[in-house]
């Protein structure tokens, strides 16, 4: 009881310092009405600590307190990231950066403030008329120049969070060692130190202008021309969840030669509340709820999903009953691969200097197909970044021709340097076609990948845990699996253990090694003699920790896969018994 008295007379404290001048009367008001409430739930949440601005940038529930997304907490990571720019670039007469965002209430607000920040520096930003997708940012950051840039987005995190992502001059979301000195500029920052009074002469708009060259570029990315003029009237259904999506995405699939593309008209609204779903989530299937209506009234050959930002792409289609299948992110990033590989390879314009990549939490088939195919495969931590390195590091002496996430994300350019929605979507409608122009769906697809390289089947458990006491619950969840590794995960023996703290691999006979990764992370994984692949990660960017689950088996026909799901779950609801997940 008294630590909690303690904790509500710091929040008191800090919550008092919002009620100076230096905050709107609008802000003034809420803090006050949290100060006199009776309940301190809502106070101890909003100020019990700063909220952090981590190696991407900020995601936040949005309202007023230093634990909050508003215009105070995204106004000092402004003016962190400005003065670190300043330094950094210090023999630059002229900075620049891009400022994009989303379709979320506030996003457009934050935005033009985060312009005028900037501006106010003295660093000419370019700011986008309205929203647009995650990619086409990166993509300006490139094409203009830029040392810098700025997207205000959540992502897919429900309505009440909104976010902010710091770029660099690569186009990628910031690594070592600016990630580091953005956030010790940032921490220095007071309310007192934010030039909130911008510079117009150094905010210029930008829109459809960047959309026409980026657009262009993305069409480059077309392997099987032949295909989509066969396939030119595939039954497209595609819906943007609400989000940028809209902004580009259909205008990109008949740029590419698609003439019939549904889009669903109650989700073809920019709607910060998301009105038609639970959750903007293309992981979630209920968020392709109507999607899937239109479809089945269409007799579509495929339907996709873009989230709020349009950098990842949700998919459906139909079994070889006729009946609409939801398909996960791995099996997604798994097409993917295997489309580019083997008709790159088929059109000979596979090179010995091409190279793939994969996060550490996907599916290991791809490793067997790049293995069968020789093309190098490259895996890395979770997130866009850590894969954008990896083309910074070859630039010049390898080529990149994709990679992606189990999290429903993939980059199939190295002109963009974050998961791209528009290109995967234009290239998932492409392999559509070229499977129909073989007499296959998708859905066979996928069943010719697992003959020839194993089946797989993978399933993430999220376990949320909000707030303080949550985040100091899933520390003590690592802390255990760290002290006390598994040695069995539902009857498989487990033979390697992996640990990206230490950077150390442990196998089964007790040797230890060290782990060839760029930097630490806090990551466990277990793999069993079965091929059983076990990986657990705090989330960077929600209040959870997540377990991500694949077994494995064999098909030796496409009648063998209802088995080898049914095995599968088995598998998992064993694994889950054994990591007290039930």
């Amino acid at each position: 009881m008294a630590q909690n008295t303690e904790l509500i007379a710091q929040c008191v404290e800090r919550a008092q310092q919002w009620l100076s001048p230096s905050f709107d009367a609008e802000t003034q008001k809420e803090v006050k009405a949290m100060l006199e409430a009776e309940d301190k739930t809502g106070l101890i949440e909003s100020f019990y600590k700063d909220l952090e601005f981590g190696t991407g940038g900020l995601r936040g529930i949005m309202g007023a307190g230093s634990n909050r997304m508003n215009i105070y907490t995204v106004g000092m990571a402004t003016q962190g990231f400005a003065n670190y720019l300043k330094k950094n670039f210090s023999n630059r007469k002229d900075i620049s950066v891009v400022v994009c965002h989303d379709c979320r209430n506030n996003s457009r607000k934050f935005a033009e403030s985060v312009a005028e920040i900037f501006s106010a520096n003295g660093i000419k930003a370019y700011l986008f008329d309205d929203m647009r997708p995650t990619p086409e940012c990166s993509f300006a950051i490139r094409h203009l120049g830029c040392q810098a840039g700025v997207n205000i987005t959540a992502s897919h995190n429900p309505k009440e969070y909104n976010g902010y992502k710091a770029y660099w001059e690569d186009g990628a979301q910031v690594l070592a060692p600016h990630d580091i000195g953005i956030i010790e500029e940032v921490n220095k920052v007071r309310i007192e130190d934010v030039k909130f009074a911008g510079n117009k002469d150094l905010i210029q708009a930008i829109g459809e202008d960047i959309d026409t060259i980026y657009l262009e570029k993305v069409k480059t990315l077309s392997i099987d021309t032949e295909a989509i003029k066969q396939q030119h009237n595939l039954k497209i259904v595609y819906t943007p969840l609400h989000g940028t999506g809209m902004t580009l995405i259909p205008q990109s699939l008949k740029l590419w030669g698609f003439d019939n593309i549904h889009c669903v008209e109650e989700q073809m609204v920019k709607d910060g509340n998301f009105s038609t779903v639970v959750s903007p989530n293309p992981e979630n299937g209920e968020a392709l709820t109507l999607a899937l209506r239109d479809a089945k009234e269409l007799d579509a050959d495929i339907v996709m999903a873009s989230d709020p930002d349009a950098d990842r792409v949700g998919m459906a289609c139909k079994n070889n009953k006729g009946e609409w299948i939801l398909i996960n992110g791995n099996q997604t990033c798994l097409i993917f691969l295997y489309y580019i590989i083997t008709n790159r390879k088929n059109m000979g314009l596979l090179k010995p200097t091409d190279f793939i990549v994969k996060t550490i939490v996907t599916t290991e088939v791809i490793k067997k197909i790049a293995d069968k195919n020789k093309i190098e495969m490259r895996d890395c931590y979770t997130g866009f970044k850590w894969i954008a390195r990896e083309i910074r590091i070859s630039e010049g002496e390898k080529q990149y021709i994709g990679g992606g996430e189990e999290s429903y994300g993939f980059m199939a350019e190295d002109f963009v340097r974050d998961k791209d929605a528009v290109s995967a979507v234009c290239l998932l409608a492409e392999i559509c076609a070229y499977a129909k122009n073989q007499g296959k769906s998708l859905y066979d697809l996928l069943m010719d990948i697992y003959m020839e390289y194993g089946f797989s089947k993978e399933f993430t458990i999220n376990v949320v845990r909000p707030g303080k006491t949550g985040a100091e619950e899933i520390k003590a969840m690592m802390e255990n699996f760290r002290n006390n590794p598994p040695i069995d995960l539902g009857g498989s023996k487990v033979v390697l253990w992996k640990d990206y703290q230490s950077l150390e691999q442990k196998d089964i006979n007790g040797h230890i090694t060290k782990l060839d990764m760029p930097d630490t992370s806090n990551v466990l994984q277990w793999f069993c003699e079965d091929g059983t692949k076990i990986s657990v990660r705090p989330s960077g960017t929600e209040p959870k920790i997540k377990f991500y689950l694949e077994v494995k088996g064999t098909m030796n026909n496409p009648h063998d896969y209802d088995h080898c799901d049914t095995e599968g779950s088995k598998k998992i609801a064993a694994i889950k018994k054994s990591l007290k997940l039930e």
